[in-house]
C-alpha cells in the first residue's frame, strides 16, 4: 500500500530531515549534489556523466562541477570507460554507501516522529 502524506507534513519531514543533516558532521550537500549521489546509489549502474546530464536535465558541466565535490568528499569516483574512452563511469564508494545509510535511517527516524495521515 503506498504511504499517503500530506504535502505540508511531507515538507515539514523535509524541513526536519535538512535541518538533522545541517546540524550533523556530515558533509553539507546541494540538492543536485544529493540528487546525483541517490540517483547512483539507487539506480543499477553503469553511470555516466552523459546520463547523468540527461536524466537530471543539466548540462554536462553542472554534473561536472558537482561531481568535483562529491568525489573530493570521497563520495564517489569517476574513472575513463576503457571500452569507449569518450565516456566518463561514476562509481559508488564506500563513503558514499555510508553516507547514504545514515541519511536513509535519518529520513526514517524522523519520519517514525510524524503522523503521516
Amino acid at each position: 500500500m503506498p504511504l499517503e502524506i500530506k504535502p505540508m507534513t511531507a515538507l515539514a519531514l523535509w524541513r526536519e530531515v535538512t535541518l538533522e543533516s545541517v546540524r550533523s558532521d556530515a558533509p553539507d550537500l546541494t540538492q543536485r549534489q544529493l540528487a546525483i549521489l541517490l540517483h547512483v546509489y539507487l539506480m543499477p549502474p553503469p553511470h555516466t556523466v552523459r546520463g547523468l546530464a540527461q536524466t537530471l536535465k543539466v548540462t554536462k558541466p553542472a554534473i561536472t562541477r558537482a561531481l568535483d565535490t562529491l568525489g573530493r568528499l570521497g563520495l564517489l569516483k569517476r574513472r575513463r570507460d576503457e571500452e569507449d574512452r569518450r565516456n566518463v563511469l561514476v562509481q559508488r564508494t564506500v563513503k558514499g554507501s555510508v553516507f547514504l545509510s545514515d541519511f536513509g535511517d535519518r529520513v526514517a527516524a524522523t519520519a517514525q516522529r510524524f503522523d503521516t495521515t
